[in-house]
């Protein structure tokens, strides 16, 4: 669990098979069931991007690129984790309630990032059996 500040909020944040599901009731579509996994990745990408930026040399065909709601969008499905069995605003309201936000603070998204790779199960690596190499055990 972590906490993330957002805005003018601070938001706990918990990477569990739970938000896995709140991401997938909330955004999926008739046309693709979101996944929170895969959507993740370019939240990834969305930090290379920022790399070295600088608003004012950025090329506009950056930001064509990027989804902005992304991140929100998996921030929002680990707070309502970290919420659980708690009353918890759908994602509109949700993200009224976080007032003002800097979309170049990559702050917020490293703290999205880190608490996703440490919590969600397809990024942890898996423990070997009794600490045998399983390549070579018998």
């Amino acid at each position: 669990m972590k906490i993330a500040k957002i805005g003018e909020k601070e938001l706990g944040l918990r990477a569990t098979p739970l938000a896995l599901l709140y991401y997938s009731q909330e955004f999926s579509t008739q046309e693709k069931k979101a996944n929170l996994i895969e959507d993740l990745t370019d939240v990834m990408g969305l930090l290379d991007a920022f790399d070295d930026f600088n608003i004012k040399n950025a090329d506009e065909s950056l930001f064509d690129k990027i989804d902005f709601i992304k991140p929100l969008q998996i921030a929002w499905a680990m707070n309502k984790a970290d919420n659980y069995g708690k009353s918890f605003p759908q994602f509109e309201k949700w993200l009224f309630d976080l007032g003002d936000i800097c979309f170049v603070d990559t702050d917020f998204l490293i703290e999205v990032v880190e608490e996703s790779l440490n919590g969600f199960p397809a990024f942890r690596r898996s423990k070997k059996k009794q600490g045998k190499d399983p390549e070579t055990a018998e």
